[in-house]
């Protein structure tokens, strides 16, 4: 992977009913936060229209490049809890647990 590419982190978010504001308030908590870190570009956040959708948000933060990403996550997904230098918890494992969270991280191969 060519390391000065922009990355973009895609989140799967799965809210049971009655979650879906607290997973709404800590995602733009994460958002805040990630604003104030260098290499940070942008988020989408989206809300699904079908009810039986297995995910009810996905959110889509686009970092300058892998290590601006890996600085701010640092040390969070190397421990249990998540906890990153700052002691701020990784997006993945701050929501509570009936909240579950699918993150992954991705390189544009094409785009039309």
């Amino acid at each position: 992977m060519d390391t000065n590419k922009t990355i973009t982190v895609i989140n799967s978010i799965e809210a049971p009913k009655g979650w879906e504001n607290t997973a709404i308030l800590i995602r733009n908590k994460y958002i805040e936060y990630f604003k104030s870190k260098p290499g940070y570009v942008s988020s989408t956040f989206y809300k699904s229209i079908n009810p039986d959708n297995q995910f009810n948000f996905v959110n889509i933060v686009v970092w300058a490049s892998k290590e601006a990403f890996e600085q701010v996550v640092n040390e969070g997904f190397k421990n249990s809890d998540g906890l990153n230098d700052d002691e701020m918890k990784v997006l993945g494992k701050g929501f509570p647990g009936p909240i579950k969270v699918s993150p992954g991280q991705f390189e544009i191969i094409e785009s039309n």
